[in-house]
């Protein structure tokens, strides 16, 4: 038997008739653009995230986007990032204007390490984005602290963390603002693209419906020069009907991270670590190898679907050369990409398919 990386097809037909009668009713409605399939969602999801805000976009790298335009943030700004990261976070800033500072991460978390922060600010720095890698919430206290000492803004990269939580508190609402997600393959994601953007204040979430919209209020009437960023109607329903389910998915997802960090301790690779505080929703499952690509090929040999999240980091990319940021000049990135292989995780894993995950783990890890 062969275990894939991925496989959505077993979420999908287990909910076949809400994602059927969710198609149905936005037909039936002939409205398809904000709508009140995504107004519903909106205010679902703010609820869910426990934040008076969410608006619905187009995607997660707009909902980073049109923050920082919504905050004003752009040419001659500094943004600190990751420097482990998705290259959308950077991207973000860069479509903004502004530049991207990276940060070392923490090694044993791979989230942005908040005591090599303060060392990077410049009079032109305007913001902190955090990303909750993986599916696991970054140390935020630390971050706050130092953003409200520099009167900075912080803005939650929480494309990959859909329920976690940080100290008890659900990510989402430990910033000023915070962008999600909804790529089909994350913890709540959509039948194609989509993002929202969570937030407690009120008038940066009413820039934001603005914004998202062509910078218009009323139809034909533009305050900004706005965008063409809204989450699409289907989509919003299809968001509904599974949001419903997430904590179930998300509880599925965190039994099998600790049936595969306890099976898999000290067998040759190196397992998530997991603060005492934080409570990860586990949208990958990474492990770390000084043989990587040899771990990824005797997986394969051996039938089961890996996937490198990520091979290079943002500042090793030929779309940031500008900056001139040479080999070793971040080197805890710069491990972590050379060393990281996540393995297979979703909620409808079987029994058999996580111990077969395990079991050739074990294996392909003895023999190199």
């Amino acid at each position: 038997m062969s275990v894939p990386f991925l496989d959505l097809s077993a979420m999908h037909n287990s909910m076949r008739p809400g994602l059927d009668a969710a198609y149905q009713r936005v037909v039936d409605s002939s409205s398809f653009i904000l709508g009140k399939e995504v107004e519903l969602f909106e205010t679902e999801f703010a609820a869910y995230c426990e934040t008076r805000h969410a608006v619905g976009v187009a995607n997660g790298l707009d909902a980073l986007f049109l923050v920082l335009k919504a905050m004003d943030i752009g040419a001659g700004d500094e943004v600190i990032v990751p420097s482990n990261t998705y290259i959308a976070t950077w991207l973000a800033v860069s479509y903004a204007g502004a530049t991207p500072v990276p940060v070392e991460p923490d090694p044993h978390t791979f989230n942005l390490d908040a005591s090599r922060i303060e060392a990077a600010l410049t009079p032109r720095t305007r913001a902190i984005m955090p990303v909750h890698l993986y599916g696991q919430p970054a140390d935020m206290d630390g971050i706050n602290a130092l953003a409200a000492k520099h009167g900075l803004k912080v803005l939650e990269d929480a494309a990959q963390a859909h329920g976690a939580r940080y100290k008890g508190r659900l990510v989402g609402g430990l910033g000023d603002a915070a962008g999600f997600s909804f790529y089909p393959g994350k913890n709540l994601g959509a039948l194609g693209d989509g993002g929202a953007i969570t937030t407690n204040d009120d008038a940066l979430a009413a820039r934001l419906r603005v914004l998202r919209n062509y910078g218009s209020e009323r139809k034909y009437h533009n305050q900004y020069k706005g965008f063409n960023s809204r989450l699409d109607e289907l989509q919003a329903a299809f968001l509904r009907e599974k949001l419903r389910l997430l904590d179930g998915w998300n509880v599925q997802r965190r039994a099998i991270a600790d049936r595969y960090r306890e099976a898999l301790e000290g067998c040759g690779v190196a397992v998530p670590q997991v603060p005492e505080w934080a409570e990860p929703v586990w949208h990958l499952f990474v492990v770390r190898s000084a043989q990587r690509d040899a771990l990824a090929q005797a997986l394969a040999n051996r039938g089961i679907g890996t996937v490198i999240h990520y091979p290079v980091a943002p500042h090793r990319q030929p779309a940031y050369s500008e900056l001139k940021l040479g080999v070793g000049s971040l080197p805890v990135a710069e491990a972590i990409h050379d060393e990281v292989l996540s393995l297979p995780i979703w909620p409808q894993m079987s029994d058999a398919q996580v111990e077969q995950v395990i079991s050739a783990c074990r294996d392909a890890a003895a023999s190199l």
